[in-house]
């Protein structure tokens, strides 16, 4: 929702501004500048891009209006279940896995963790690197090699939509110059009207220019800018799941590959060694 506050604290400050200083709101209505500016950036955006593209971008828009799910306590919970799953392999050996990597939605542990069963995408990236651990036919140097190819593929197919948006952004200024471009040469083929009206219709045309601008600066561009730092996030758990992983694979304990992971998840959602300790003694308990 912070997405449409913000909106509300553009148009606000902006027509506000313009209203208390003693400016026409009605002068600033223009149905075919809007027309112009949205028609040519709606065919520019399908023109330069594929179907893939722009399925992409219209899935990942409303995500935009939902917090960030990448909070501490997810990230607890992906801590603790890793942990669980290396204690069982340390203790069963990895042939213990085979029925839970198979079907997860079935298995006992990865049940008790419904928020990683509803992310389907890092469930899958969990059990494909514990089937090949399963086979014993990779050492840690491929698994780590090939974990970063598909962290690479999934950061360019979340870059998409990003790149989408923000190309957008950068023709929206241009595309409001067009439109004043287009009010001008209307104004200047009217030349013979009374000055009072000439005046309006340069009103007209510059409100094309100030559209565009508010359009790509006060709202397209920021959207780009969010959808970074929210596929950022998406990336960094990937990381997480990698880096405990491999710490598995080189021979470190299942509380110690767990730190490891810990270590490369963000500041601001990483929970302490106390924290995490005491959650992971709590599932112990249970």
């Amino acid at each position: 929702m912070l997405v449409i506050f913000g909106f509300i604290v553009v148009l606000f400050s902006i027509f506000g501004g313009f209203a208390f200083q003693g400016g026409h709101l009605a002068a600033l209505f223009q149905p075919l500048e809007l027309l112009m500016i949205g028609g040519a950036a709606l065919g520019t955006f399908v023109v330069a891009n594929d179907a893939k593209a722009i399925r992409a971008t219209l899935n990942a828009l409303p995500t935009l209006l939902h917090s960030s799910k990448y909070t501490k306590s997810l990230y607890m919970e992906l801590m603790a279940m890793l942990y669980e799953v290396l204690t069982k392999i340390r203790k069963e050996g990895l042939m213990s896995l085979e029925d839970d990597i198979d079907d997860p939605y079935s298995s006992a542990i990865f049940l008790k963790y419904p928020r990683i069963l509803a992310d389907e995408h890092i469930l899958e990236f969990i059990t494909d690197y514990l089937r090949l651990m399963v086979s014993g036919n990779m050492d840690a140097y491929q698994i780590e090699n090939l974990m970063d190819n598909e962290i690479e593929t999934h950061h360019e197919d979340g870059e998409m939509p990003i790149q989408t948006i923000a190309q957008l952004a950068d023709a929206m200024p241009a595309f409001g110059i067009v439109a004043a471009v287009m009010g001008v040469v209307h104004t200047m083929a009217s030349v013979g009207l009374p000055p009072a009206e000439l005046g309006v219709l340069i009103a007209d045309a510059l409100v094309g220019t100030f559209v565009g601008i508010l359009l790509a600066y006060g709202f397209v561009a920021p959207l780009a800018s969010l959808l970074r730092r929210k596929h950022h996030e998406a990336s960094k758990m990937y990381q997480c799941v990698k880096v405990t992983i491999l710490a598995s694979l080189n021979g470190y304990a299942p509380a110690l590959a767990v730190e490891f992971g810990r270590k490369v998840i963000s500041a601001s959602e990483r929970p302490s060694f106390a924290e995490l300790e005491k959650h992971v003694r709590q599932l112990k308990s249970r």
